[in-house]
């Protein structure tokens, strides 16, 4: 059976903090980093959710999900998107033509495109320190050790057990795309 690699992301101890965001920026040397970490109201940062004084605040990072079906590999024209054998999807920069397919096509929104180097560009979820038996980047740096990586298909993996959890929950199902990325909610309301 082939490896199926990826997260789950505790909203309980996720903190807000942006160092998942900053760790892939300085691992990838990119103008941004890959993971977005969002509160719960799009486009508004760190925006409580309720009525005073019951207010709590949640936070998401968003991510490539490294979808089961990703519809970016579709999308490619020049075919310079790949996925893995353990459900890795990469971009190939020295395929990417800069055509944005990829970017339109993402249903999350989490393709970026490199102006400085016409490329597209997202989370490859560190294949490069998987591939040395080392753990992504932001998982190591995670101040709140809110990123759990490994296998889902590995019956004794932290990621295999934690899916157990009838709480897991994938962004937008409904996209179909069956993505690697899973959140845990938070147990209780996090009261501001």
């Amino acid at each position: 059976m082939n490896r199926k690699l990826g997260f789950v992301i505790d909203q309980e101890r996720c903190i807000g903090c942006d160092t998942c965001t900053v760790a892939c920026r300085l691992e990838h040397d990119s103008p941004q980093g890959f993971i977005k970490v969002q509160s719960q109201i799009k486009g508004q940062k760190d925006v409580p959710l309720g009525d005073f004084p019951d207010l709590t605040l949640n936070f998401t990072p968003k991510l490539c999900n490294h979808c089961e079906n990703p519809p970016c590999l579709e999308a490619c024209p020049v075919s310079a998107i790949v996925k893995r054998e353990d459900g890795i999807v990469l971009i190939d920069d020295e395929l990417c033509e800069g055509c944005q397919s990829c970017v339109e096509a993402c249903p999350y929104k989490v393709i970026i495109f490199n102006v400085d180097i016409n490329v597209a560009q997202k989370c490859n979820l560190c294949a490069h320190r998987i591939d040395k038996g080392l753990d992504p980047f932001c998982v190591l740096c995670c101040e709140g050790q809110a990123i759990y990586f490994g296998d889902f298909n590995d019956p004794q993996s932290k990621v295999s057990k934690l899916a157990l959890q009838d709480n897991l929950f994938q962004l937008h199902p409904e996209f179909g795309t069956n993505t690697s990325i899973y959140y845990s909610p938070p147990r209780e309301k996090r009261p501001l």
